[in-house]
């Protein structure tokens, strides 16, 4: 009788120390949504031999499951760079063929990552439905409408129907993904942990609604132009002060989303554009808006200056690619109204640097993907 209590008391005390493994590791797998942790992008049905949908099994895995909803970044970054030349014809008188270089490619970037997306959509789709309900990542969908709403900037001249078209779906989709974000935000408990400067982008995005209309022939809808840089200004000072707040009494980014931390000069540098673009002239609010960008971007770029020796490169690094391009626009809308030295080199300077980081990130992008290499990179 003694012999089998203590076996019952071994077997009950063997089942306790394996429940408590279980639940540390569940606890360890509940804090995956972290800002400095990557989430699975693989389907849990996948199995050895391949990737299983809708249960047919494939012939193997499919590289589109690597592709985040970050990459659209490169779109908007490059589709802002083409705008920047663009304004850099009108005061330095550049050649227009960087301007056509860099909307070419926009447009080319963005259908190719909608179709590498929408097959990981089909391929996995709930590791998309992960990313999408993410706190840190899912406000990067925002960036698919945002490139909508720059794309009609640069088709408008050869192709203003379909200009029209892309302004349309994007401002429908940017007002109805920042009400979802929004409502997110006030109706599920946040974790100051989770605040990033991804939470920025869909307030960024709404910004964006007012760049093209006087492109497209809307300036008559003068009233959504407004209600736009209203939105957008309205929730970029808080969303930026919780940040700046995380930033300052909780653990830092991880070194792979340092570069991220430049998307903060974003609101600033495409409030500037988008208000010369509703009130069409730079007064005293554009240029204090133009102030807080540059202080900005003097301060995020001397700490990013480290970036290269603290991580190797990932796809997060393009997150600085929109918010220079837009610094480079801010720049030459100012330089365009109060020429002088001190304003024309500072556009100059900030055209060639976004010119330089984008044509590198795009390089180092090709060459990674030639390489085999995106799952490293997407992580």
């Amino acid at each position: 009788m003694t012999t089998t209590t203590s076996q019952a008391d071994r077997v009950d005390t063997s089942a306790t120390t394996r429940v408590g493994e279980v639940d540390s590791h569940l606890r360890v797998d509940s804090q995956t949504s972290d800002a400095g942790t990557a989430l699975r992008l693989t389907d849990p049905t996948a199995g050895e031999g391949g990737l299983r949908r809708g249960g047919h099994l494939t012939s193997g895995p499919s590289p589109f499951l690597n592709v985040p909803v970050g990459l659209f970044a490169s779109a908007i970054g490059v589709a802002a760079l083409s705008l920047a030349w663009r304004l850099a014809q009108v005061r330095f008188g550049a050649p227009a063929w960087p301007s056509s270089v860099a909307a070419g490619a926009a447009v080319l970037v963005f259908l190719t990552t909608c179709g590498a997306y929408g097959a990981k959509a089909w391929a996995a789709p709930k590791a998309v439905r992960e990313e999408f309900a993410s706190p840190v990542l899912g406000s990067l969908f925002a960036t698919i409408p945002i490139s909508l709403l720059l794309l009609p900037i640069i088709l408008a001249p050869a192709f203003p129907a379909v200009a029209l078209v892309s302004w349309t779906i994007g401002t429908i989709s940017m007002a109805a993904f920042a009400w979802l974000i929004v409502d997110r935000w006030m109706g599920t408990r946040q974790h100051i942990g989770h605040a990033s400067p991804a939470w920025i982008v869909p307030v960024v995005g709404v910004l964006d609604v007012p760049l093209a209309m006087p492109s497209i022939g809307l300036q008559s809808l003068h009233g959504v132009m407004v209600a736009a840089l209203a939105i957008g200004m309205f929730f970029a000072v808080p969303l930026f002060t919780l940040i700046f707040s995380r930033l300052l009494f909780e653990e830092r980014l991880p070194d792979a989303l340092q570069p991220s931390l430049l998307i903060l000069v974003g609101p600033f540098a495409v409030g500037t554009s988008a208000y010369v673009a509703t009130t069409g002239h730079t007064d005293l609010f554009a240029q204090a808006l133009y102030g807080v960008t540059l202080f900005l971007l003097a301060v995020l770029i001397g700490r990013l200056r480290y970036v290269r020796r603290c991580c190797p490169f990932r796809l997060t690094w393009w997150a600085v690619s929109f918010p220079l391009a837009s610094a480079a626009s801010a720049a030459l809308r100012v330089a365009i109204e109060y020429p002088g030295v001190l304003n024309d080199c500072v556009a100059a300077v900030l055209l060639l640097l976004s010119t330089a980081v984008i044509a590198w990130l795009g390089g180092r992008t090709l060459v990674g993907i030639a390489r085999g290499e995106l799952g490293r990179l997407a992580n």
